[in-house]
C-alpha cells in the first residue's frame, strides 16, 4: 500500500516542477545536464581531469575531480549573481591546454597544489556555466545537472585513462593529452 502512495506522489512531481512559471525545474536540470556536453572547451578539460586524477592515483585520484566540482558550483553562483571575473573565457581555454599537458607529461604535483589548479579553473568554468544559465530555468535544478554532467565527465575520464592504462599501447594516455592539449593552443588562438 505504500508503495503505490510513493508512486503516486511520485508521478505528480513533474507536474509540480512545471506548476510554477519562471522556474522550470526540467528545463534546467536537463540544460544543466547538457551544458558540459556541448562544447569543446568544457568537455575536453572536463575528461581531462579524469585522465589526470587517474595518473596521479592515490587520494588525489577523487580529490581532484571533488574539488573541481565544489568549487565550480562556487563559480557557477558567482556567475548566476552577476559577479564579473575577467578572462574567464581565455582562462577556460588555458584550462585546456594546462590539463592536456599535465597528462601528456604525466605530471604529479603535490595533494594540496594539484587541488588548488583543478579549484582555480573550476571557478572560471562554473563562472561560465553561472553566466549562461536560461532565465526560465530554475538556478539549483539547472546547477545540479552541471555538477552531474561534470562528475559524469571526469568518471568517464577515469575510465579511459584505466582503459588506455591497462589494454592500449604505452603511451596512448600520453597521446591523448597531448590531443586535449592541442585543442586547447587552438581555443586559446581563436
Amino acid at each position: 500500500m505504500k508503495t503505490r502512495a510513493y508512486l503516486a506522489i511520485l508521478a505528480l512531481l513533474p507536474g509540480l516542477a512545471l506548476a510554477h512559471p519562471g522556474h522550470d525545474l526540467t528545463l534546467g536540470f536537463m540544460t544543466g545536464v547538457q551544458h558540459p556536453w556541448a562544447g569543446l572547451d568544457h568537455l575536453a578539460a572536463m575528461l581531462a581531469i579524469g585522465l589526470w586524477a587517474a595518473q596521479l592515483g592515490g587520494v588525489q585520484r577523487w580529490a581532484v575531480p571533488v574539488s573541481f566540482v565544489s568549487v565550480m558550483l562556487l563559480g557557477a553562483a558567482l556567475g548566476y549573481s552577476g559577479v564579473v571575473l575577467s578572462a574567464v573565457e581565455p582562462g577556460i581555454a588555458a584550462s585546456v591546454l594546462v590539463f592536456g599537458l599535465l597528462v601528456t607529461m604525466a605530471v604529479h604535483l603535490p595533494a594540496m597544489l594539484c587541488v588548488l589548479l583543478a579549484s582555480c579553473f573550476a571557478l572560471l568554468h562554473g563562472h561560465a556555466h553561472g553566466a549562461e544559465m536560461p532565465l526560465q530555468a530554475s538556478a539549483l535544478s539547472y546547477i545540479a545537472g552541471i555538477a552531474l554532467s561534470t562528475a559524469v565527465l571526469h568518471g568517464l575520464g577515469l575510465l579511459l585513462a584505466c582503459l588506455l592504462t591497462d589494454r592500449a599501447p604505452r603511451h596512448s594516455l600520453r597521446w591523448v593529452g597531448a590531443l586535449v592539449a592541442t585543442s586547447g593552443a587552438a581555443l586559446l588562438m581563436a
